[in-house]
């Protein structure tokens, strides 16, 4: 059995603030740490894995890394490529970065509420895949970890599993047994699953605190959880064992500090007190700790949010910037100023003092220009959804009412607002939102999340079916043929390809057999279909049986699961193991992918090129080519940038250059100079550096897809759109292939033929001054272009709209003069003067009270100005009531107010508006 006597790390006594007698003082979070790494390798031979990415690859269903179990994911499904260096796992001890922020494990509305909740942290774990299970000790070590062999007065163990063995060194009172909704842990609706067994610490000690277990009380948290990963959750929920076991430990790093430094919150760690101090210099006021209640103002709940955020931004290399971070950074943003009052810019000025406390290796500088310009967009969007807020608030009394939920949505959706600001702007009104339509609009959003993400195929093998497969001895897929084709006279050749159907798999087991219109995934012996990984889609085409020619079986999907290929089809025919077929690959499909393949990473050599090594590909679509390109603080791309980019690309597909790759094991390939990496899921051991060469300049990418042989296939590339996402991460579109002949082309001439229209629209507006608003109007209409030029001619574009329309507004207003002119000499001194204008514009202005018609729209457009001292009518009274009569709204001030309403009669609207005048006046 594993002990493990850890005497070192005994905890300090929350009660007194002092070490237990003769104790060295508790140890720095960064020695914690290591000290954990190192016993587990060091003392019980498990292998130390790096922690991976925050920011997931190839796995759709997660936002981002949340447990330490995520990169072992392939490992629990039995996915993992038998000629990977995972699959050889036995015992693995590990410290992961996570984030909890989104997702099924979202911890982002409770981070500063309490000392232990935060959006990133590090979850220290040790794992055993078939190797050591409840037996081999995993949960005494665990007993004995924490607290060395001594007093474990502080110490809960809350029940999922237990041998005898370890029950005999617990003592009873301190053993918890909880049912299935605290003490089994699943990977998600369907997979690896089993019970687990938690250790909770209590700050105070000594006492009975088996009634604060799971409840959420400050004083008692989990420490550790260990899962033993035993069943399989099944699709019909039934739960059946798994081929082998495995033990899933995790945690947290910050609690076990806490722990060990003896303090009950983690934001009185060293992990924390830096950046706790480090706020402080940038506004007054200490930090106190304070919680609920006795937080006056919320400013300590405040400094643990900005802490804790601040952290989670800097774990983030600024390509990563997304969504869900942007939503992190501005919840700090608001906190940071709208709470503890610092200045603009103060929330990037922590970022060094991060770096220093984690010892990560981040871009410090790029990160802080990040943070300082989505700090200056999010405070503009704030200025702009309060006016928004405060317009639709307006409009009615919503005090008894709720506030309508696609306004609240708008504002999360478009503006960035997080949900909880919005509902803080509306308490301090008294209002709420709808929250029953709003939760209906936020679960329609995940829907439509997941639906993008793409859900797993029922068809995908699992970890059950992966073992089945195995133990009746079906070989892994060979594959090779997916690579082997050549050129020919100028022409790509593709391999035949004659297979064995080893298996066949219906969803749920192995069958001999499928019939007629029953879906089913097919495995080979040998294939020459691509399955979809390393940033590119799956082959397409179909089966033919030799005992049946003329019957096809169309492949529906291709996907790679454990080292086997699985062919979906649905069955025309009887299809049995042990038949004979041929594999028919729909070749202009593949043309298309690796054309336009060979095209992303020729575009990415352009861009890196022209905008520096600092830009990086963040993935890429294969019917248009679509990427992502990084820099540290690039915004859009000038229309300079973008020519000098397409032109280096239409450089070396004209040159017709050689493509090399070459396939190579992954650990090889990364001793390989210069090679770089694609934020893609390549297959696990596979490399093909893949040049894109200009005037002696060569770039090496790892990537498992299928490419061009020579560069001349791509034919012709134009940008035709570049956006930019976020800061930082922009988005392009190009045309090439099959389409560029055709659409190249035509793209160029609309942009000749743009230039020539904005070259007379120019002539046109310096010759001559327009002599009525219509035809200035006209003339506006026509500057209305588009094409992919754009960004040439947008800059001239404004330039001469801008021009028209300050010409188009004096003569409007030259005009509404002239109108206001002949009504005064129509209708003579009239106390109260109503009439009627035709209109094509929304801007007429009067100096006195009109009522407008926008031609044929039966749409009536009320302004109203009156005197200062006229206090019998106020504008905003006589627009509100006018426009309410015709079914409309209005708003404004008691001299100046506006609306609109609808009426096909505008002498009776004149008539109504002047009774209702002469009614107010005359009292």
């Amino acid at each position: 059995m594993l002990r493990l006597p850890f005497r070192r790390l005994r905890p300090l006594s929350a009660a007194s603030g002092r070490s237990f007698s003769g104790l060295p003082p508790p140890l720095p979070a960064a020695q914690v740490r290591s000290t954990f790494l190192d016993f587990f390798r060091d003392k019980h031979g498990h292998l130390l894995v790096p922690s991976s990415p925050v920011r997931p690859r190839g796995d759709p269903s997660l936002l981002f890394v949340n447990a330490g179990m995520n990169q072992f994911k392939p490992i629990f499904l039995g996915t993992a490529d038998p000629r990977s260096e995972m699959a050889s796992y036995h015992r693995v001890v590990n410290s992961q970065k996570c984030v909890r922020a989104g997702g099924k494990h979202n911890d982002l509305e409770d981070v500063g509420r309490d000392g232990y909740h935060h959006t990133f942290f590090e979850m220290l774990g040790n794992w055993s895949f078939g190797d050591y299970f409840k037996v081999g000790g995993a949960l005494y070590c665990t007993w004995s970890r924490p607290t060395g062999e001594g007093d474990p007065r502080h110490l809960v163990l809350v029940l999922g599993t237990l041998t005898t063995s370890v029950l005999l060194r617990v003592p009873p009172a301190r053993v918890l047994p909880f049912g299935l909704k605290d003490n089994f842990w699943e990977m998600g609706d369907t997979g690896p699953c089993g019970p687990c067994t938690e250790i909770h610490y209590d700050h105070v000690g000594g006492r009975d605190a088996r009634t604060l277990v799971n409840m959420d009380s400050p004083d008692v948290v989990e420490i550790w959880n260990l899962v033993f990963i035993q069943y399989n959750r099944e699709v019909d929920q039934s739960l059946r064992l798994l081929p082998r076991f495995s033990v899933d430990t995790g945690m947290g790093l910050e609690r076990l500090t806490g722990v060990l430094q003896g303090r009950r919150s983690n934001y009185d760690t060293d992990l924390f007190t830096p950046l706790l101090h480090a706020i402080q210099q940038v506004r007054a006021g200490p930090y106190a700790g304070r919680t609920g209640t006795a937080d006056e103002g919320q400013v300590d709940l405040a400094y643990r949010v900005v802490a804790d955020h601040i952290r989670t931004l800097s774990v983030f290399s600024v390509q990563s910037a997304g969504t869900c971070v942007m939503r992190i950074l501005r919840r700090a943003v608001r906190f940071c100023i709208e709470v503890l009052k610092a200045p603009q810019g103060a929330l990037a000025s922590l970022v060094p003092t991060v770096t220093y406390i984690c010892l990560h290796v981040v871009p410090a500088l790029q990160i802080m220009d990040i943070i300082n310009e989505n700090e200056a967009h999010f405070l503009s969007s704030l200025r702009q959804g309060s006016r928004l807020l405060q317009r639709t608030l307006s409009r009615r009394d919503y005090r008894d009412r709720l506030f309508p939920a696609s306004v609240a949505w708008s504002l999360h959706r478009d503006l960035g607002f997080p949900l909880d600001l919005v509902d803080l702007m509306l308490a301090e009104r008294g209002v709420q939102v709808d929250r029953q339509e709003l939760d209906r609009l936020i679960a329609e959003n995940q829907r439509a999340l997941i639906q993008q993400a793409g859900v797993s195929s029922r068809l995908m093998l699992d970890v059950l079916s992966l073992a089945a497969l195995q133990r009746v001895g079906v070989p892994h897929t060979d594959d090779s043929l997916k690579y082997a084709y050549r050129l020919e006279d100028g022409r790509y050749v593709f391999p035949a390809c004659h297979a064995t159907v080893l298996a066949l798999f219906d969803g749920q087991a192995l069958v001999p057999e499928v019939r007629e219109g029953q879906s089913c995934g097919v495995i080979l012996d040998r294939t020459c279909f691509y399955s979809e990984q390393g940033g590119q889609s799956h082959d397409r085409g179909y089966f033919t049986c030799s005992c049946l020619q003329d019957v096809l079986f169309p492949v529906e999907a291709v996907h790679r699961a454990g080292g086997y290929v699985v062919h979906q089809v649905t069955a025309v025919d009887s299809l049995k193991t042990g038949d004979q077929i041929q594999l028919h690959l729909d070749q202009a499909h593949r043309m298309s992918c690796m054309v336009k393949h060979t095209a992303t990473h020729i575009l990415n050599f352009a861009l890196r090129k022209v905008l520096g090594s600092a830009v990086s590909q963040r993935g890429s679509h294969l019917l248009l080519v679509l990427m992502c390109p990084v820099g540290p603080s690039q915004g859009s791309l000038s229309s300079s940038q973008l020519q000098q980019v397409e032109r280096c690309v239409n450089d070396i597909i004209s040159a017709n250059q050689i493509v090399h790759s070459q396939e190579v094991p992954l650990q090889t390939a990364r001793t390989i100079r210069g090679l770089r990496t694609v934020d893609e899921v390549s297959p696990d051991c596979v490399s093909r550096p893949c040049p894109a060469a200009g005037n002696g300049d060569r770039q090496r990418d790892v990537c498992g897809a299928l490419h061009l042989l020579q560069t001349g296939a791509i034919k012709d590339l134009v940008i035709v759109s570049e956006k930019q996402l976020v800061k930082g991460i922009s988005r392009i579109i190009a045309v090439t292939g099959q389409m560029a002949p055709q659409l190249c082309p035509q793209a160029r001439e609309s942009g000749h033929g743009l230039w020539q229209e904005v070259e007379s629209l120019s002539a046109r507006l310096s010759s001559s001054t327009p002599s009525s608003p219509d035809s200035a109007q006209r003339l506006s209409k026509e500057a209305n272009l588009g094409c992919w030029q754009r960004r040439e001619l947008q800059g001239r574009l404004r330039g001469l709209l801008r021009a028209n329309n300050t010409v188009i507004r004096k003569l409007e207003t030259r005009e509404a003069a002239e109108r206001a002119q002949v009504l005064l000499e129509k209708n003579g001194r009239k106390e109260v003067l109503v009439d009627f204008v035709e209109t094509e514009s929304l801007s007429v202005r009067v100096q006195f009270l009109l009522i407008s018609g926008l031609r044929h729209s039966g749409k009536i457009l009320c302004a109203c100005q009156v005197p200062k001292d006229s206090p019998a009518l106020a504008a905003s009274d006589w627009a509100v009531a006018l426009c309410q009569h015709l079914g409309g709204s209005a708003g404004g001030s008691a001299l100046v107010a506006q609306g609109t309403g609808s009426s096909s009669d505008i002498t009776e609207a004149l008539r109504w508006a002047e009774d209702f005048a002469c009614q107010k006046t005359q009292r």
